[in-house]
């Protein structure tokens, strides 16, 4: 399974140091393979929370210093053990997806806040237990920045979600742009709608700059590794914006040309 098929996450590449790429690749097995589970292929809900509940067991077996029945899970417990991560943040993942199995929209700014704490913020803080660096400030950073990514993602696949019956733009947030659920179902752009979409954009623009100084607490590789997360997340917004929201054409996202763009902003930073 390629990590890098988990977009919300900078993949485990050459600027990680070589012995924690193996840690970093277990943590994004296991999460690419329990969202897989809550989001892909044509099972049943009960049958997806069957299998997200199963890996609650299996991390149940780990927690009590059982061998878990599965290899995914014994290499994880094998990295969890080595290096004494939280287990309560992989049960935070796994609660996340089971949320999205059967919650399809989202009241408010903070329920959906909440609901990023556990489905993305978790594999941030994994990461930071994997290099020492579990400081208060730099954790809230590291949330900082997950949550943006995951906020990128919903902004990116608003078309991509309606097709599931998901909206994650809070509710409230419709009524004040005088926009509504039809306008997604329709596909259907107007200045309203661009309106509404820099208003989201602006929500997660303020949280990647609050977390961006992160990078700078960070040892060598790993930071350039954020470095590049956290402007490659500006510039899908940048994308987002310059169709004045539009995501209904096409799903904004990088090409090979925004790559030396990205580069040059990290050096910056």
């Amino acid at each position: 399974m390629p990590v890098d098929h988990y977009e919300n996450f900078p993949v485990a590449s050459f600027l990680v140091p070589a012995k924690l790429r193996r840690p970093i690749e277990a943590i994004y097995r296991f999460a690419r393979s329990a969202d897989d589970i809550a989001d892909e292929g044509d099972a049943t809900a009960e049958e997806r929370l069957a299998g997200l509940a199963a890996y609650q067991t299996e991390l149940d077996r780990i927690e009590r210093g059982e061998t878990p029945q599965t290899r995914l899970f014994v290499e994880l417990a094998e990295v969890i053990h080595a290096h004494a991560l939280p287990i309560r943040l992989f049960r935070d993942l796994l609660d996340a997806f089971a949320q999205d199995v059967i919650k399809k929209r989202y009241a408010d700014y903070p329920e959906l806040l909440d609901y990023c704490r556990r489905s993305a913020n978790p594999v941030g803080r994994l990461v930071l237990h994997l290099f020492g660096r579990t400081e208060p400030e730099h954790l809230e950073q590291s949330d900082c920045i997950c949550t943006a990514l995951q906020l990128i993602n919903f902004w990116q696949d608003v078309a991509i979600d309606w097709q599931k019956d998901r909206i994650y733009i809070p509710q409230t947030d419709f009524p004040h742009f005088k926009v509504t659920e039809a306008d997604i179902a329709a596909n259907r752009w107007s200045a309203n709608w661009a309106a509404l979409m820099d208003f989201e954009i602006d929500r997660a623009v303020a949280l990647m700059r609050r977390g961006a100084p992160l990078v700078h607490a960070l040892p060598g590789r790993l930071g350039w590794e954020i470095r590049l997360t956290v402007q490659g997340g500006l510039r899908i917004l940048e994308r987002i914006r310059q169709v004045r929201g539009d995501v209904f054409a096409r799903r904004p996202k990088l090409g090979a040309r925004d790559w030396l763009l990205l580069a040059t902003r990290s050096f910056r930073m």
